[in-house]
């Protein structure tokens, strides 16, 4: 293993590590929001692995995300606690039973037609949500008991649930990543960069795409019932094209090809978000908070075309050129 590599470890232990420590350190606020941003870190990961490492720009991840959500309250509707044992996975394989279906019509396209088609295909999931009694309509559905697994694992509790987010969010990151290093996971990698010489070495890349669709709509199930549980209520907004923008934007701001930056972009977004929501700092612009966002997402693609996780690789850049004698960049010139 050599020192990229155990830099990348490092750094992936200790968020994991500060994530696990973060309780004794903050207060009820600060448990919701850092439990909230968790979620949509598992949400930006589902992304990653469409867009970072097969190369399909989905943009109706929100749907799967959705799906995940409404089956919580709409498959547990007592008030009793319903088990987890059950209705996390019926969760999940709800949301990767659509994306099974809408990868398998969408993916017969390419380029932009295939971005239109995601995008059809979340926009009737929002209104069969929004315009029909199943979904509640645009009052949504509240949640009348959080699921729990008998009396060691009570989602009604702050801490309980900021720790079975953490774990849900550490196998996800530790399932992508064997699924990077595995022979799968190569073979999306081959795919992204020229599907045309895959196909022409005996691949079929039809299934992979749709396995990597279904997968990656699976995970979003899972960021969707973890929200649910968390706010108690769901509503169509959940299912909008404007979440599935966002994660994408995550995904892009903390750099694309990396499972570390789909967590950075998730943590760097959300806080961003607060920050220029703050009435504190901003007093009566906090309501023009979208603004101030956007305004710095476009600062940041324009000044970090690799992500900020590819910020100190461009540091080091600039430090060596800066460092480097003439000699030594004429040598470099000259060789290149």
């Amino acid at each position: 293993m050599d020192i990229e590599e155990r830099g990348k470890l490092l750094f992936t232990g200790a968020v994991f590590a500060a994530l696990a420590a973060w309780p004794a350190f903050s207060g009820a606020y600060g448990l919701d929001l850092v439990g909230k941003i968790m979620v949509y870190a598992i949400f930006a990961l589902s992304l990653e692995l469409l867009v970072g490492t097969t190369g399909l720009v989905c943009f109706g991840q929100a749907a799967f995300f959705g799906i995940g959500a409404y089956a919580v309250p709409l498959l547990a509707p007592g008030v009793e606690p319903a088990s987890i044992a059950w209705l996390l996975p019926a969760a999940v394989i709800a949301a990767g039973l659509y994306a099974l279906v809408v990868g398998a019509l969408s993916l017969r396209t390419q380029g932009a037609y295939f971005i239109m088609v995601t995008l059809a295909f979340a926009q009737m999931a929002y209104y069969v949500v929004h315009d029909t009694p199943l979904g509640g309509g645009t009052d949504g559905i509240y949640l009348s008991a959080k699921p729990a697994l008998g009396a060691l694992i009570d989602l009604d509790r702050p801490l309980v649930m900021y720790g079975f987010t953490l774990g849900c969010l550490v196998a996800v990151f530790v399932l992508l990543a064997l699924v990077g290093r595995s022979r799968f996971g190569r073979a999306l990698a081959g795919i992204k960069a020229n599907e045309q010489r895959m196909r022409a070495t005996g691949f079929s890349t039809y299934p992979y795409k749709l396995a990597a669709f279904t997968l990656s709509g699976g995970i979003a199930g899972l960021a969707g019932f973890l929200f649910a549980v968390k706010d108690g209520f769901v509503n169509p907004e959940l299912m909008g094209w404007h979440l599935s923008g966002a994660v994408l934007i995550m995904i892009i701001l903390g750099g694309l090809g990396h499972l570390r930056g789909a967590l950075i972009g998730a943590f760097a977004f959300a806080l961003l978000q607060e920050f220029f929501k703050s009435e504190a700092i901003f007093g009566n612009f906090a309501k023009h908070w979208h603004l101030g966002l956007g305004l710095t997402i476009i600062a940041s693609v324009a000044l970090l075309p690799r992500g900020l996780v590819g910020l100190p690789g461009q540091w080091r850049a600039r430090l060596v050129g800066r460092n480097a004698s003439p000699n030594v960049i004429g040598a470099e010139v000259q060789d290149a």
